[in-house]
């Protein structure tokens, strides 16, 4: 598992798309050196680019449910290290050490999709030792809950106090906020993509409307020629059907008819096998009657 960063360049605009795993988990950094330390090289390599960049304008879109803590600190540090303003931009599921990331944005920059949702908890671990070994692990892991919710604390300019409950929720599992929610938290600045979302929905909704409307007088608008189809076909068109549909339904619409039953009782004069055999039985029948 591997962070992605992609980093594209144009004109005075740079966009940087983070997706996947944050870094790459400490437990599985050595475990096999042909891929884990080919990663990690990667990493810092994608590090290095982001040190580079000299656009003034940066757009960091992030699409990843967390990860290494370690890493997603060293990537917050490269971005507020530039001279440049930062938006981020949250899609999808952004949670644990993604939001770390979500927090490098210039002031009133950090944006959340509106159908995201956004999730801080208690930063675990994998650990196996002695007493010794799982006591500097557990001083670890509260340092590094302190230096997260004091970082929420400085870009929300709330108080250190708040985030700690927060991310303490359900076991420290923290809780999952809604994008509205995420911004009364004070971790991101603006929603994106409602207004858009709602004007479509409303030009929908008028449209419906005027297709059921009983005043005669309102007129329904003519749909450019790109959206047509049988719902609001406008009158001035005349519907076309193909020579192979007609012939089809002619095919299927016309009457059908029931062919006559080789019974020699209908006919006198029968002229099969078929029909020589019911005129035996119907012999056969009639003298057993009598």
């Amino acid at each position: 598992m591997k962070t992605e960063i992609k980093i594209k360049n144009e004109a005075s605009l740079c966009t940087i798309d983070i997706e996947g795993v944050i870094g790459l988990a400490e437990e599985s950094q050595f475990a096999e050196s042909s891929r884990s330390v080919a990663t990690y090289e990667r990493f810092r390599e994608e590090l290095a680019k982001i040190e580079n960049i000299a656009e003034k304008e940066i757009v960091v879109n992030i699409r990843s449910t967390g990860g290494d803590v370690n890493d997603a600190l060293l990537i917050y540090d490269c971005l507020v290290s530039l001279n440049a303003k930062i938006t981020t931009r949250c899609y999808g599921y952004t949670a644990s050490a993604a939001t770390i990331i979500a927090q490098a944005a210039s002031e009133g920059c950090r944006e959340i999709s509106n159908s995201a949702l956004y999730l801080v908890h208690m930063s675990s671990s994998v650990v196996e030792g002695n007493s010794t070994d799982l006591a500097e692990r557990i001083e670890l892991l509260q340092k590094s809950d302190d230096r997260i919710a004091s970082l929420y604390a400085l870009r929300s300019g709330r108080e250190k106090s708040q985030f700690e409950v927060l991310m303490a929720e359900n076991g420290g599992r923290g809780r999952w906020l809604t994008p509205d929610e995420t911004i009364e938290a004070g971790l991101a600045d603006k929603v994106v993509g409602t207004e858009e979302s709602t004007s479509k929905q409303t030009n929908i909704v008028d449209m419906v409307k005027g297709w059921f409307s009983s005043t005669k007088e309102q007129e329904v608008p003519t749909p450019p020629a790109s959206d047509i189809n049988i719902l609001h076909l406008p009158d001035n068109r005349i519907c076309s059907t193909s020579a192979i549909a007609l012939r089809e339904g002619q095919r299927t619409a016309a009457p059908t008819m029931t062919l006559s039953k080789e019974d020699p009782s209908l006919d006198g004069s029968p002229q099969t096998s078929n029909a020589l055999a019911y005129a035996e039985d119907a012999r056969n029948l009639n003298f057993r009657l009598r």
